[in-house]
Formats: structure tokens, sequence, C-alpha cells
């Protein structure tokens, strides 16, 4: 958990408290107290969005390593190995995928969780459709970690490829949280050359 996680929260429980102080001064008919604590209330969260924006504007792309774990609360992803083979006109990649959980008493899965190669030009290589691949929803046991290969083919004329681990779909919650990789920030790229 970042610094920028528990100003989140911080502010979250501060602007409930707001919200209730607001509908006590409604709830007893003093609108123009409501409204103003109201007021206030926007003003803060748009300035509070107009840093989560300028920070996804201006903070530069992670670059992780092979073995640096990427994880959401106890459940990692990391980059374990890959392999690059040419194949004809296309170089086929094969790159393993260690799901672990750091939790001590529960059983967890990550869901929306999406992995892509990208090459210098800004195109995406999605992995090839493998019904016997272990997904990455597995539900994985406390301290529990299984592999998962995914295979990628890609032009030989392709440079500079790298692997991007991210979450597409579900809730956002990273776009209300200075320093994630969202509006304008991509998510972290793994060299693979």
């Amino acid at each position: 958990m970042t610094p920028f996680d528990l100003l989140f929260i911080a502010l979250f429980l501060l602007a409930v408290f707001i919200l209730l102080t607001a509908a006590w001064f409604a709830v007893r008919r003093d609108f123009t107290r409501a409204r103003r604590i109201l007021f206030r209330l926007l003003v803060g969260a748009g300035a509070y969005m107009a840093v989560v924006i300028v920070a996804s504007a201006v903070l530069p792309r992670r670059v992780i390593t092979v073995g640096e774990p990427q994880c959401s609360d106890d459940w990692c992803v990391t980059i374990a190995g890959f392999k690059r083979m040419p194949e004809g006109g296309s170089v086929k990649y094969t790159v393993d995928l260690q799901l672990s959980s750091r939790a001590r008493r529960v059983s967890q899965r990550e869901n929306n969780l999406a992995v892509y190669l990208t090459d210098a030009r800004g195109r995406r290589y999605d992995p090839a459709a493998d019904p016997s691949a272990v997904p990455f929803n597995v539900l994985l046991a406390p301290q529990e970690s299984v592999v998962a290969t995914r295979s990628f083919v890609v032009p030989a004329d392709a440079a500079g490829v790298g692997l991007v681990i991210t979450r597409e779909g579900g809730f956002p919650i990273g776009w209300l949280i200075i320093g994630y990789d969202t509006w304008f920030r991509k998510p972290p790229l793994a060299r693979l050359q």
C-alpha cells in the first residue's frame, strides 16, 4: 500500500463525514450552510482529481524487470521467465508468469488481469488462445503460487518488444488514486529484448 492509497482512504472517509454533516444541516433546514459545505466538498474533490490527472500526465511509464512482482493487495504476478524463438517470418515469445498469494488466511483470485506484448510502434499482440493454459483468475490458497504460461507471435521486424501486465474491466479504482497507471499514464512495461 502506497502513501497515496492511504491519502485516498483518508480523504474518502473525510468526504463521508462532510456529506453526513451537510445532511445533518439539511435535516435541520439550514440549507444555506448545507449548500456551502457541499460546494466546498465539490471544490476539494475537483482539486484532488486535477492532481490525479496531472500526475498521470507527467509521471513516466514504469519499466519493470523480469522477476519483479506486480502486486494488487496480497495477490501478485511475476514474470518468471521468457523464451524467444524465431518461427519463419515471425518470432514466438513464451512467457511464464508466476501467480502468487501473500495472504495468510484466505483464498483469493484476481479478476480482469490482462497481459499482452507491445512494440516500439505501439502495436499490441495478445496471447495465442490456449484452452489448457492456467487462467489468470485461478483461486489461490494462502501462500500458494502457480505458473501460467502464455505464448505470443509477433512479426520479426518488431523492435522494442515488451510485456504489459494490466487490469482491464472491473471498477477502475485506480482512476481515483494518485500515481496509478490510469488516465494518461500507460501501464508498466517489462522489456523482453
